[in-house]
């Protein structure tokens, strides 16, 4: 906890939004260099904080369960995948780290926040268990609950494994119209609209826009279609050149060359042009359609007089998502298609070319540990407690949002829970950067997910891809987009990040793994 005075002894208990968004790069903000339209997302930047220099876990459901928990995923049981909905035991290593669900060695915000005296409400996304009761996320403090609880779902049509869900049973959905961005937004407004006391209220509305597959309302498609024909080379440049002019990165930052899997696109022909600008402008349109939402409940929030004292925090889950391979997954017919079936499968993505754009001016994409894998956006938005107004640089993680919370509802962070002992917090709160836009601390961050492993301290970061054996060094303030290993220049700094993060992964159960380090 932080000295920062925001607690409720302070400030009237504020409500609290938390908004996370699936597989979005870095640049794919208005605010952060795109020009995809997000005027409500880019007023929340402007009316309050933009953190430039954020992290999350490069993966779905460990950076969820970091997220609900302030602790590292390993330690909350997901240190790699969720158990996949048709497979009890898919993820399972027996393994403290990797059970595939969140364990309850941990406190969720949500059930601190319940004990307290929040409301607690999800919409969307939950992704952390859903084969025992006791993995359900009204079991896990919320007190309502709509949503999906797998990874992925057809947008138009959820159904079969990936199908919808309210509190703890399964329902169908048979609207024309139906969209789940759009419902996910209308069930976040009627549990708030419903609440029938004083008390404030948890809203964690967890997105699954943009995440494959490619499905957005036709009449926005349209609004972007032929924007892409520019290629993605062009729309990289495009976009760091507007990123410079927002000082989300200095105009000494290069763009990271093209990544070596992806051809230019001056080597496509004219039929794959229009298909791959069809891909990129469907994935426009998810994210166009979710600000439209996030600007609908700042709407009914203002009605409600209850803008002011609220906090909005808005962020991704990884980085941007490669998968699919270069030109992306699925038959061109097959996107923004609402009839999407099991026989089809649910990867329809836009692959690794454009996902290369959408993480401008970094390198590698959602499952690495390199800042495209794990640099996200911060939003937050709080006009009765944010005090600096403007873009923060300092280093955050997502370690940093439980205590954050807790700070600013005065809510309590137990050491016992329903009988288990839960390790203390891991991150520390942002308060102070929301009264000066400044935290001096010095502190050392550590990442591993899928054998791809990280540190860092201060300006520098250490890699050790999975694929390489060996530690690679970076000077992120002079090489933000890690082209230059400095490794061999420093062999004090390497043993030092190198030895910390081994000391971390014997003590967070990221060792012992299922399988050996290389």
């Amino acid at each position: 906890m932080s000295n920062s005075n925001l607690s409720h002894s302070s400030l009237p208990r504020p409500n609290i939004v938390l908004i996370l968004v699936d597989d979005m790069g870095y640049s794919d903000l208005g605010c952060f260099g795109s020009e995809i339209n997000t005027p409500n997302i880019n007023a929340l930047a402007s009316g309050g904080q933009a953190h430039t220099n954020f992290y999350n876990i490069a993966r779905c459901c460990p950076s969820r369960a970091c997220l609900m928990t302030g602790l590292f995923p390993h330690q909350a049981g997901i240190g790699h995948m969720t158990n996949p909905p048709m497979d009890k035991a898919g993820f399972d290593r027996q393994l403290f780290g990797y059970r595939g669900f969140l364990n309850h060695n941990c406190v969720t915000n949500a059930e601190a926040l319940r004990d307290s005296g929040y409301h607690t409400y999800i919409s969307g996304k939950w992704h952390l268990g859903q084969h025992e009761y006791d993995q359900l996320p009204n079991e896990r403090g919320f007190e309502r609950f709509y949503g999906i609880l797998a990874g992925a779902t057809n947008y138009f049509k959820p159904s079969g494994p990936q199908r919808l869900s309210l509190n703890h049973d399964h329902i169908g959905c048979d609207e024309p119209s139906y969209y789940t961005t759009d419902a996910f937004t209308d069930y976040g407004i009627k549990f708030i609209r419903e609440k029938n006391d004083d008390n404030p209220f948890f809203l964690y509305l967890a997105f699954n826009a943009p995440h494959w597959p490619l499905q957005a309302p036709e009449e926005i498609v349209k609004k972007y279609r032929g924007k892409y024909l520019c290629g993605w080379d062009e729309l990289r440049r495009q976009r760091r050149q507007k990123m410079i002019e927002l000082g989300i990165i200095s105009k000494d930052c290069p763009l990271s060359p093209r990544d070596p899997e992806v051809r230019a696109w001056d080597d496509l022909d004219k039929e794959k042009k229009d298909e791959m600008d069809l891909r990129m402008a469907v994935y426009a349109a998810q994210i166009e359609r979710m600000d439209w939402n996030v600007g609908r409940l700042v709407k009914f929030l203002k009605e409600k007089n209850s803008f002011d004292n609220t906090l909005i925090l808005f962020l991704s889950d990884n980085g941007a998502c490669a998968e699919g391979g270069e030109l992306g997954a699925g038959a061109k017919e097959l996107i923004n298609q609402a009839d999407l079936g099991r026989e089809h499968g649910l990867m329809i993505s836009y692959g690794r070319a454009w996902a290369n754009a959408s993480n401008t001016p970094f390198r590698m994409f959602k499952h690495y540990v390199h800042e495209g894998g794990i640099a996200t956006p911060l939003i937050a938005h709080w006009p009765d407690g944010i005090k600096y107004h403007g873009l923060v640089r300092e280093t955050g993680h997502l370690i940093d949002i439980m205590p954050t919370i807790l700070e600013v509802s005065g809510a309590n962070y137990p050491a016992k829970y329903h009988g288990n002992q839960i390790p203390p917090l891991e991150g520390l709160s942002l308060g102070p950067l929301f009264q000066t836009g400044v935290r001096n601390i010095d502190r050392y961050l550590f990442w591993e997910h899928e054998e791809n492993c990280s540190a860092r301290h201060g300006q520098y970061k250490a890699l050790h891809k999975y694929d390489t054996g060996l530690w690679e060094l970076y000077n992120l303030d002079d090489d933000p987009c890690e082209l230059n290993n400095i490794a061999a220049s420093f062999p004090d700094i390497i043993q030092d990040l190198g030895s910390r993060w081994y000391g971390w992964a014997q003590t967070h159960n990221v060792l012992p793994k299922w399988r050996d380090y290389k």
